[in-house]
């Protein structure tokens, strides 16, 4: 019976990543060689016999170099305590720095893992350029099959690709494994429709297959590099998604995530793609839209449809993908604390992000409504997608040599090939950028500016706000020898980051004030990596040495599935613990510690920085709402500190 339950449940994981995972990568049928061999492209490539047979195979042979090998077998094999994608990648990097400073490595290890630190931070930001475009080209792809089906539906395309993505947006709230319990049949469905239809196209030009030989895709490369090269601007839409597969690792698991793959996906993906390189052998002038033009009349518009919900659910690979960046980028530092609804008690990644939610529904909003059209936003596509795949497998490289100590003469070779595949298609989109591939790069850029700004302006906020604070025990000790300090009657609790510190509340009601209540609770939560904490674990109580004067450290845990309930959890304080005198909360008084941030004259950082920082710190969530505090009994006291 056990058996029979863990089995469902893996089978329910495959499911739910086939509906929220490989939506992106799953849908670029509908785009990559109708793109290729677009005439609109400013280098297209000329439609022959020898051409479809090198792209169709440089196609499969990218595919399986790029997202099999790369990603499937070799990058998910780092995770951070299941968590994929590049912030990963980057923790897992600065663990391996403190490993090295204890002697496992050279002062000059330590700056390499600092420079692919810094690069895999670029990465991710490349990553949100890669979460805004794909959810506006998917999607418009899609809708714009009307366009075969009837062209005067041309004028409706871009209304209704806006409202699918309001709606797509909208349902995020109900979380991941919803949106993969609803979203996976239909990822089923449509793997088994596009593979379907590339089988009927293969059966009526078998010499298709022949394009499996990787002999094709070199002669192509190497016989035709002129325009090869310009073509790998557009190939590389086969591999979308590749990143996002790895970022949401969290959401799912490696093994549910490499069975769909294996199994399903790239079969049914392969399939296509040769299905529309035979229909374009025997019909050039389907080049246009082969991926519609693969299907029977009478089947073109429930394709459309059900493309339409395929892309919507390419948009949530990407969606689901930028929560996880974000919320590890709030964990290593590099962004403000954001407020994160986990979705689910089996899986600690599958999460909703509000802020992130929201700020891409307006981006890709405003791309939908400038660009108008797959074809305009193809151009832009592949940027993002590159720099990231580049990123990622120089991070995992150095990676598996100094931490998993992989022998140099498997390494070199290995990460040679998978490096030069990766530059080659990145040096292809460089010729884009000025037909739109500086779109991905200018939000790269100004996403990489804020992450950076952040983490430099916390550092330097975080040892000032250190120093004022100071010791928490040499605080209280100096306490006890203070007789001008008045007690006054009630419990006042105070929160904290930890107990190194003193809060910097209690500190200015003593210093300012000169009063103090007669029961002092300085708090601090921790969130622990477990959906929920047993009762008998919730607590830990540190009276700080001096029992007597009745200020005690209180550590409050939650698990990753509760709602930081700071009230509930000291109803449960034992009263022997604070010399069984009864804690009354219904008239506790408690006090959060605010900084006010201002610009001062200290080069820390440019001026424009130290705005940037400050603009940035207003998206912090409140900490009162987070943690359930009573609004009219929380006094929040403020301190400013300069950057």
């Amino acid at each position: 019976m056990a058996d029979r339950t863990a089995g469902a449940a893996r089978l329910a994981l495959v499911v739910g990543a086939l509906g929220v995972v490989f939506g992106d990568i799953g849908t670029s049928p509908i785009y990559t060689l109708q793109t290729v061999f677009s005439p609109s492209d400013p280098h297209p490539v000329p439609v022959s016999a020898g051409n479809v047979f090198g792209v169709v195979s440089t196609v499969f042979w990218s595919v399986m170099i790029i997202v099999t090998v790369t990603y499937v077998l070799l990058a998910m094999r780092a995770d951070n305590d299941g968590e994929g994608g590049i912030m990963a990648l980057i923790t897992l990097l600065r663990g391996l720095g403190g490993g090295q400073s204890r002697g496992q490595g050279t002062g000059r290890g330590l700056r390499v893992a600092a420079v692919l630190a810094g690069l895999g931070i670029f990465g991710a930001a490349l990553f949100f350029g890669d979460s805004m475009i794909t959810p506006a080209i998917s999607v418009l792809s899609s809708v714009e099959g009307l366009k075969v089906v009837q062209p005067s539906l041309h004028d409706f395309v871009v209304p209704i690709t806006a409202v699918i993505i309001v709606l797509l947006f909208l349902i995020q709230r109900r979380g991941t494994a919803t949106v993969g319990r609803m979203f996976g049949p239909v990822m089923i469905v449509w793997f088994v429709t596009i593979g379907g239809f590339g089988v009927a196209g293969i059966t009526q030009h078998p010499a298709i297959l022949r394009a499996l030989s990787p002999s094709y895709a070199v002669d192509f490369l190497a016989g035709h590099f002129g325009t090869a090269f310009f073509a790998l601007a557009a190939i590389v839409l086969a591999v979308t998604g590749a990143e996002a597969l790895y970022a949401d690792m969290g959401h799912f698991g490696r093994p549910a995530i490499t069975w769909a793959w294996l199994a399903l996906v790239f079969p049914a993906c392969a399939l296509s793609y040769l299905g529309q390189g035979a229909l374009i052998l025997q019909h050039p002038e389907h080049v246009s839209s082969p991926f519609f033009l693969l299907a029977p009349g009478w089947a073109r518009l429930p394709l459309v449809l059900l493309a339409t919900a395929a892309t919507v659910i390419a948009s949530q690979a990407v969606i689901t993908g930028a929560y996880s960046v974000a919320a590890q980028a709030a964990e290593l530092g590099y962004l403000p604390r954001l407020r994160i609804a986990h979705t689910s008690e089996s899986t600690i990644g599958q999460i909703y992000v509000p802020w992130i939610n929201w700020l891409l529904l307006v981006a890709v909003l405003t791309l939908v409504f400038a660009f108008r059209s797959s074809a305009a936003l193809a151009f832009a596509f592949g940027m993002a997608v590159t720099g990231t795949i580049t990123i990622t497998t120089l991070m995992f490289f150095y990676l598996a040599r100094l931490r998993w100590r992989w022998p140099l003469g498997l390494l070199v070779p290995g990460a040679g090939v998978l490096l030069a595949v990766d530059l080659l298609f990145f040096g292809a989109n460089l010729t884009k950028v000025v037909h739109g591939a500086w779109l991905p790069l200018l939000i790269a850029l100004t996403a990489f500016t804020i992450m950076t700004t952040w983490e430099r302006g916390r550092r330097i906020v975080t040892a000032r706000r250190q120093r004022r604070e100071g010791s928490l025990r040499e605080f209280v000790e100096a306490l006890r020898d203070a007789p001008s300090i008045i007690r006054v009657p009630g419990t006042a609790v105070f929160l904290n980051r930890g107990k190194q510190t003193a809060p910097l509340a209690l500190r200015s009601n003593v210093e300012h004030n000169h009063v103090r209540h007669d029961l002092v609770l300085i708090l601090s939560v921790e969130t622990l990596p477990v959906p929920r904490v047993p009762a008998g674990e919730r607590l830990a109580v540190d009276d700080l040495g001096y029992s007597d004067d009745r200020i005690s450290h209180i550590t409050v845990r939650f698990g990753y599935m509760e709602k930081p309930d700071v009230l509930s959890a000291l109803r449960a304080i034992d009263p022997a613990s604070l010399e069984g005198q009864p804690l009354n909360l219904a008239t506790a008084s408690y006090f959060l510690s605010t900084i006010e941030l201002r610009i001062g004259d200290e080069p820390t950082m440019a001026r424009w920085r130290k705005r940037l920082f400050i603009a940035t710190s207003h998206i912090t969530a409140d900490a009162a709402e987070h943690f359930g505090l009573p609004r009219d009994r929380t006094v929040i006291m403020g301190s400013h500190i300069e950057v």
